[in-house]
């Protein structure tokens, strides 16, 4: 089967209604130009909050259960015939999670990944607003593929990629916002680019990840993100990608099939040592 796989890239305001509507704009907009997968960035019905502390943005998130936004976003997969991992700001009695549903071509809300690692850095301050992911990995079988989550911080983790290999994920998707590292002048966009790259190598499957751009304020603190949203080959070979600083839409097809020959010829996963993998279920190599 050959899918047909969007990356996308936009700003965001604390117009919520807007962000809102831009997205649904960008999804249409990608689902004419044939895409049947299509990712929005992460935390995409508002500015990336987590640049700074404030305990009134407790007051954005929802619960998945009847969730407005998911809902809308369901009647939109429906008549668009197109799949779409959802990330929203989740509240679960008094828990809070980083989340993505994700919603098949039918409009089913298929389910719910709860980000597991959970960065807490200048800018990044996730720790004050999300509990870790309590879901574990998952793969969903969708009209157009088996499909696996990350969320931003997983996506530098090579056990998150494998484990949802494993479980038989045909693409894997990044929802993302990074940038500027506040305490640092360090460009990270090329190794955060070449981390998944590597995952893509490394388990012969499709990544996809998908990027905010511009300047965000919260409590007078300011973050830039540098975009560059892409989707990879199986090799990890670049096929698309974005702008530091446009809003854009990337689109390019992969063939489910050809892939999965190539990864039974290439015997990764026939030649894997689960027998020697003890120490990396622990924190210091030792055990």
């Amino acid at each position: 089967m050959k899918v047909k796989v969007s990356a996308t890239q936009m700003t965001c305001s604390w117009d919520l209604d807007q962000n809102l509507e831009k997205a649904k704009h960008i999804v249409k907009k990608a689902a004419q130009d044939g895409a049947n997968i299509i990712l929005l960035q992460e935390l995409f019905q508002s500015p990336y909050f987590c640049i700074e502390y404030d305990e009134k943005i407790f007051k954005l998130a929802q619960t998945f259960e009847n969730n407005k936004v998911l809902n809308e976003m369901s009647m939109l997969c429906k008549e668009l015939n197109v799949v779409l991992p959802v990330s929203y700001f989740e509240k679960s009695n008094n828990a809070y999670f980083n989340s993505v549903a994700v919603i098949d071509s039918d409009g089913t809300i298929l389910g719910n990944y709860r980000k597991s690692h959970i960065p807490d850095a200048p800018g990044y301050l996730e720790k004050y607003y999300f509990n870790p992911g309590n879901t574990g990995f998952k793969v969903w079988d969708t009209n157009f593929g088996k499909i696996g989550i990350g969320i931003c911080w997983d996506q530098w983790f090579p056990e998150a990629a494998r484990i949802m290999a494993l479980k038989g994920a045909d693409i894997l998707f990044y929802p993302t916002a990074i940038g500027n590292e506040l305490k640092s002048d360090y460009d990270s966009s090329g190794a955060w680019q070449r981390a998944m790259q590597g995952h893509a190598a490394s388990n012969i499957v499709p990544v996809v990840a998908s990027n905010r751009i511009g300047v965000e304020e919260v409590q007078n603190q300011s973050n830039g993100f540098y975009g560059r949203s892409f989707i990879s080959d199986h090799t990890g070979k670049i096929l698309k990608e974005g702008s530091r600083d446009k809003e854009e839409i990337l689109i390019a097809e992969v063939d489910l099939e050809q892939n999965h020959l190539f990864r039974r010829n290439w015997g990764l996963f026939r030649d894997r040592r689960t027998d020697l993998y003890e120490e990396i279920l622990t924190l210091d190599g030792k055990l």
